[in-house]
């Protein structure tokens, strides 16, 4: 008997999830405990496995689809089992005739749309390279109408909500079509490109896809047991470069990552045979520890910059720069945050001399380097533990005390601001905090961090006192109930046991969300901070 397996809620705020990949297709056998596929939800990318055997006799939700939790994933069966009734909400023998024959209809149109796609042409679509991505923007074409592609090459580079990245193709052809300019933009799903042999008419498959009786979605579930399909299943569409040991570039497809990092070879001494050099499946899979290559320098590309044109006065210009798929997603969330949230600010100023006395000593002992960014991390890690209330977040009806530490740490990237989490802050110590500060900081900067490290967040920091700014504030990081604004270390007259001296202050400002956190509490949660920072030694206690 057939059994209907529904999107499961695989965290506690999962409303709905996207089925990132597929491991078992249409006519596969199914095993308890297989893994079926991997699904992203709002917090990380899990394994979801099967509590039943059987043979999957239908997939409900494709790859990049989103669907809400408890709506139909997959069904599971006997081999040959008439499923026709669950997917219309009915048994079987209570699908009136009429149903039946229109669904079998729709099944022939399909069959028909499906064969008349000609042979060996690709549909492909815009892809989904990042786990909030709604659309993406084409920035460059690096391939042109009527060039060859090969299984590797680069086709374009995409600009998503995170960054911009390579997106390579998995097949091999001509490519025959362009349905995204440079600089336009596109939804997930919609038609990017079509790839075939030389000389193939694809007008009346394009005019099919603009009118819509033809998607990308329905052919790639056409073509779900094609060798090239599961190339596409088993490979993502970007290309991800990464760092080796002397500070240059390797390129390499996401299947090659996978498969060295499984087998355990590190890719900069792998030599790709792709284009420009970027390691592919098979490069990874024929390297032995012998054919060791030594990694080229990248070379230098010197930029010159153009000399200003002289503007005379009086004169009125201006340039619109189209906003970056970042951009406009930094604008929607913060602007969310300033005007759903009630805002305010608390201000304090800290004595940095003890401060500045311990990082001297601490920075003496060897492999040591500890910021005061990194006091400020820990000081407010602990302080949380002593401050539940700030630890919060707003639901409506609820207020969600989170029993763990996770606290964001702002960076500015050219694109706008990343916020990498430091998960269970708490429980590291100064040294661990700054390794993990700067490990993620330098990803983001790079453009290669995780989606997960950038989630979960209970709290956030954001300093600009590297850039001298001595005092400002801040948007609170939504779903988190406060931020913290650090500013710059300032030398000053102060007042101590009733003499003017020398010191150095540093202000910081907390932003709360008057819903969950009242005035009086976070002043207490300040205090507390100031306690720490201006005594290290307690924070080693």
């Amino acid at each position: 008997m057939a059994i209907v397996v529904n999107m499961p809620r695989l965290s506690d705020t999962m409303e709905e999830g996207v089925v990132a990949k597929w491991l078992k297709q249409i006519g596969d056998k199914i095993e308890e405990g297989d893994i079926l596929a991997e699904i992203e939800t709002d917090k990380a990318t899990m394994e979801f496995e099967s509590f039943n055997e059987g043979t999957l006799l239908h997939i409900g939700v494709q790859e990049g689809e989103t669907s809400p939790v408890d709506v139909l994933l997959a069904i599971i069966g006997e081999e040959g089992e008439d499923i026709s009734g669950i997917l219309n909400g009915a048994s079987p023998e209570e699908i009136p005739q009429e149903v039946a024959q229109e669904v079998a209809q729709e099944e022939t149109n399909q069959e028909r749309i499906t064969s008349s796609i000609p042979d060996g042409v690709q549909i492909i679509s815009m892809p989904r390279l990042s786990d909030t991505m709604e659309e993406g923007t084409v920035a460059s074409w690096l391939k042109n109408i009527g060039d060859k592609v090969e299984e590797g090459d680069i086709l374009a580079e995409i600009e998503t909500d995170k960054a911009t990245m390579e997106f390579e193709s998995f097949y091999e052809g001509v490519l025959l079509y362009i349905g995204v300019g440079e600089g336009e933009s596109a939804k997930v799903d919609s038609l990017l490109t079509i790839i075939g042999p030389e000389g193939t008419d694809v007008s009346a498959l394009i005019t099919a896809h603009n009118e819509g009786s033809i998607s990308t979605a329905s052919i790639e579930a056409k073509k779900e047991t094609s060798t090239t399909e599961t190339k596409q299943i088993e490979e993502q569409a970007a290309v991800i470069s990464q760092s080796n040991n002397t500070g240059g570039r390797i390129f390499a497809s996401p299947l090659a990552k996978k498969i060295a990092k499984d087998k355990g070879i590190n890719l900069a001494d792998v030599k790709g045979s792709g284009e420009n050099g970027r390691i592919v499946k098979k490069d990874v899979e024929s390297y032995t520890p012998a054919a060791v290559v030594e990694a080229t320098p990248t070379q230098t590309i010197q930029t010159v910059t153009p000399l200003a044109t002289y503007t005379p006065v009086g004169e009125e210009s201006y340039e619109d720069v189209k906003n970056s798929q970042m951009r406009k997603v930094i604008a929607k969330r913060l602007g969310e945050s300033k005007f759903t949230a009630p805002h305010y600010y608390l201000t304090i100023e800290l004595d940095m001399d003890n401060a500045i006395a311990s990082r001297k000593t601490i920075n003496s002992l060897p492999e040591t380097k500890v910021s005061f960014n990194d006091m400020v991390v820990k000081a407010c890690a602990m302080a949380l533990k002593k401050h539940p209330q700030v630890n919060t977040s707003w639901n409506g009806d609820t207020t969600r005390y989170n029993h763990h530490i996770h606290i964001g740490v702002a960076v500015a990237v050219d694109d706008g601001l990343l916020v990498p989490v430091l998960k269970f802050t708490d429980q590291m110590s100064l040294t661990q905090i700054g390794g993990n500060v700067r490990d993620l900081a330098g990803k983001a900067r790079n453009k290669k961090i995780a989606p997960n490290e950038m989630e979960g967040s209970t709290f956030t920091i954001s300093n600009l006192g590297m850039f001298g700014i001595q005092e400002f504030t801040s948007i609170i990081n939504q779903p988190n109930s406060a931020i913290l604004s650090v500013g710059a270390i300032e030398q000053k007259p102060v007042v101590k046991e009733g003499q003017i001296v020398v010191g150095n202050t540093m202000k910081v400002t907390l932003a709360c969300d008057h819903r969950t956190v009242d005035g009086a509490t976070g002043a207490q949660f300040l205090q507390t901070v100031r306690a720490y920072i201006e005594n290290p030694v307690t924070m080693l206690a």
